[in-house]
């Protein structure tokens, strides 16, 4: 057994799979995602709140918006956000939202503060920084989100028209029609992509003599992207198919399901950094096993103390 498990390590598939699997349970990633799961579930309505304010500024309709954010969210999330939605717009004046809006940002900020704090453990980093600058770069990030959410929708829109009038002149008006059905729906998963690499790397209370370079942070970025919407849309598919959730808790099956979610969502997110901190510790220590960050090692030192 001792013999096969040094052999498994000579492999750098193996030894990111050991290292990550010592980062997962050393850093409490569920327990992170546990974390991130309350401050998420604080800040998602204020969020919402800020952005329709921001969309009402705008010529994009803004149930549309919404309906084609959570388009891959479980049936039941669905229906809570877009009743959220519909109240606030059918109740609130602009003035009480543009109010609300402010007070929104500071709220859905927290949210990004917590993912700051995991990522930040990912890394192996000491968080340090004073409340002000840690609220300030949250804040920051949380705007960042925002204007990602309309320059996502504005580049849709304004991509297809400006597009297809290129095209047309050479007479590829069709041909860019159905080249378009694809890329609008690569598009939004290339800014999402940046969005997670930027945060992955301006986020950590990096120290003095390190540097987290863009490249780096890609792995975790694109894992945290592609992993985000396939197990949102395999949850969604439990849920419609196999899930009990409204038999077991009632009229809070909704509320369940969006507390779920979340959960499996932050757990990706912490992960994404983890991953990009594990190919990080690989690289420095030359794809060398770290024995002092190995499950495989721990198994063979427990092995061996027993014999």
């Amino acid at each position: 057994m001792g013999n096969i498990l040094e052999n498994l390590k000579r492999k750098k598939t193996i030894k990111f799979i050991d290292q990550l699997a010592y980062r997962f349970s050393k850093n409490y990633v569920v327990g992170s995602g546990a974390q991130l799961t309350y401050f998420l579930i604080l800040s998602i309505f204020p969020f919402l709140i800020v952005l329709l304010n921001i969309l009402s500024y705008t010529p994009l309709a803004r149930e549309d918006v919404i309906s084609n954010m959570i388009r891959f969210l479980p049936y039941d999330i669905q229906l809570i956000i877009e009743g959220f939605v519909n109240d606030i717009v059918s109740s609130s004046s602009q003035g009480l939202l543009s109010i609300a809006a402010i007070g929104g940002i500071w709220t859905a900020s927290s949210g990004v503060k917590a993912i700051i704090r995991a990522i930040n453990s990912a890394y192996d980093y000491t968080e340090n920084r004073s409340f002000i600058k840690m609220k300030a770069i949250s804040i920051i990030f949380t705007v960042a989100l925002l204007l990602l959410v309309l320059i996502v929708f504005l580049t849709l829109i304004a991509g297809q028209v400006v597009g297809y009038m290129l095209f047309d002149v050479v007479g590829l008006g069709d041909f860019f029609s159905t080249l378009w059905n694809n890329l609008r729906f690569i598009i939004p998963l290339l800014f999402m992509i940046v969005f997670f690499a930027l945060l992955y790397k301006y986020s950590p209370n990096v120290k003095n003599n390190e540097k987290i370079k863009f490249v780096s942070t890609l792995p975790g970025a694109i894992f945290t992207t592609i992993g985000w919407i396939v197990t949102s849309l395999l949850f969604s598919y439990y849920v419609s198919n196999f899930g009990s959730y409204a038999i077991t808790y009632g009229s809070l099956g909704g509320v369940i399901i969006l507390l779920v979610w979340l959960f499996i969502s932050s757990i990706i997110i912490v992960l994404g950094g983890e991953i990009n901190a594990t190919l990080e510790d690989l690289r420095k220590n030359g794809y060398s096993i770290n024995e002092n960050k190995s499950v495989i090692n721990s198994i063979n030192t427990k092995k061996n103390n027993e014999t």
